[in-house]
């Protein structure tokens, strides 16, 4: 072996261990326990019983499906609102007002999540900001709740998630040519030509990248839909949470952790095809 490529792999075995130790033998592990079927005290049997267990229950499914519609919606809205931050910063923002901006947009995460999603339920709660403000305005004649339903959980998982879809877009953005732009507005675009026939194409491998980062965070999010939610949120992870927490069952909580970790990637895949990008070219931008 020569020096050289001694000294790559000396530089990857750190990522590579800690690829095998944290990823790939726990995932083994999990994917054996989710094939072990109970049958008597301390007695175990291989078979598919936890999967066959999700595909016949008639709260599993729906619970799967709500999440993962939810976080759909949820990458939608970050989009929506995230995709003008970040072209004001990129094309439009200059010097210190573009820095200022950016840091703006990063400071909200300079704490821990939890901090920032108990500071959205002291505003949506009945005696929160929000109500009291409502009621000082004499918009309703008394306390309103804002919290525990789904416009909450939407609130906090769009709030969450908003800098991983800014950035993305922000460096995408920025190496577009004000050249390309500028010829858009001379060949007689105007703005919406402009945005959906330049900007947003070339934009595409940085919106696929926040897409997929929002989406994977909104989906295996555990802690903002139990917040907020409350019993309402029927969010999947917590029935993962409770199948290892509080009902003890390993296996079938191992069988749900797969059955997330499958959907979630076929989501991804069909987002990729349904846009034209590939894994390769979104993460190379």
């Amino acid at each position: 072996m020569t020096a050289s490529r001694l000294t790559l792999w000396l530089l990857f075995a750190p990522f590579l261990a800690w690829v095998l130790l944290l990823v790939v033998i726990p995932h083994i592990d999990l994917l054996i326990l989710s094939l072990r079927e109970k049958v008597a005290p301390r007695v175990y049997e291989t078979g598919f019983r936890n999967y066959a267990d999700f595909i016949t229950s008639s709260v599993y499914p729906w619970t799967l499906f709500r999440t993962v519609a939810f976080s759909l919606v949820t990458t939608a809205v970050t989009f929506v609102i995230g995709f003008p931050v970040a072209f004001y910063i990129a094309k439009v923002a200059r010097g210190r007002r573009r820095a200022a901006l950016f840091l703006l947009c990063l400071l909200p995460f300079w704490v821990s999540e939890i901090v920032r999603v108990f500071g959205w339920m002291m505003i949506l709660r009945e005696t929160g900001l929000l109500s009291g403000f409502l009621q000082w305005a004499h918009v309703t004649s008394g306390p309103v709740e804002f919290l525990y339903n789904d416009a909450a959980i939407m609130i906090g998982l769009v709030y969450t998630s908003m800098l991983f879809m800014i950035v993305p877009l922000i460096s995408t953005i920025d190496g577009l040519d004000d050249a390309l732009i500028e010829a858009g507005y001379d060949l007689g675009g105007n703005g919406v030509t402009v945005m959906t026939r330049i900007v947003i194409p070339y934009a595409m491998p940085g919106i696929m990248a926040g897409s997929i980062v929002v989406f994977m965070l909104s989906l295996g999010n555990y802690l903002t839909p139990t917040l907020l939610g409350g019993k309402n949120g029927q969010w999947f992870t917590a029935q993962i949470y409770n199948q290892f927490i509080t009902r003890f069952n390993w296996e079938l909580g191992s069988a749900f952790g797969f059955i997330l970790l499958i959907t979630s990637t076929l989501v991804v895949w069909l987002l990729l095809r349904l846009s034209g990008q590939s894994l390769s070219n979104t993460l190379g931008r």
